[in-house]
């Protein structure tokens, strides 16, 4: 009985080291920013950025099973101006101080191209979750030059409401919809 159980488990680990086979990228926040524009007033598309953090658990073999895992360090915002990266930690927007960090964790994959996807998951920013969709390139897998790690390297972009993340500081004149763009590389460790 005790040598039947131990064949049976070791039958089981055994496939499943092969029905599990995703890999584990960790973000280079070096080399990865989420990038925002926003409408000031019909005037210009004033910019704001975050250099961010986290894990992309990759199956290559079935790409839309990956995960991604972000984190964005609100609190450290830069926009170019120091009173107004102030301005906009303060309660009147990001409030930084109650909502230092802000998450993005997907939920679904859907391959749109070979190079292509759409990454659904939940943004939690200021308190709020909310569903957002990704529309996902990739740029580019292979070894790094310089780090000779397995590397990849994605464009993203979505476009979000900041009132339905409760931040309606100004409304309408500074705009509702904050276009998003985002450049990632992640290394395999």
């Amino acid at each position: 009985m005790k040598k039947a159980l131990a064949l049976i488990l070791g039958i089981f680990f055994f496939c499943s080291s092969f029905v599990y086979a995703a890999e584990t990228y960790t973000i280079d926040p070096s080399h990865t920013a989420v990038i925002w524009h926003i409408s000031h007033f019909g005037f210009s598309h004033p910019t704001g950025k975050w250099m961010v953090s986290g894990t992309i658990l990759f199956d290559e073999a079935h790409p839309d099973k990956s995960t991604v895992e972000v984190t964005i360090p609100v609190n450290a915002i830069t926009t170019g101006d120091p009173e107004l990266d102030k301005h906009l930690n303060a309660p009147l927007f990001f409030d930084t101080e109650k909502f230092p960090t802000a998450t993005f964790v997907s939920n679904k994959i859907d391959l749109t191209g070979k190079e292509s996807a759409k990454i659904y998951g939940t943004l939690t920013l200021h308190g709020v979750a909310k569903p957002v969709t990704l529309t996902v390139k990739l740029n580019k897998m292979g070894p790094n030059p310089l780090s000779h790690l397995q590397s990849m390297g994605l464009t993203g972009s979505t476009t979000i409401k900041r009132s339905d993340f409760g931040i309606v500081a100004l409304l309408p004149g500074l705009g509702d919809d904050v276009t998003i763009e985002i450049e990632l590389e992640a290394n395999k460790k």
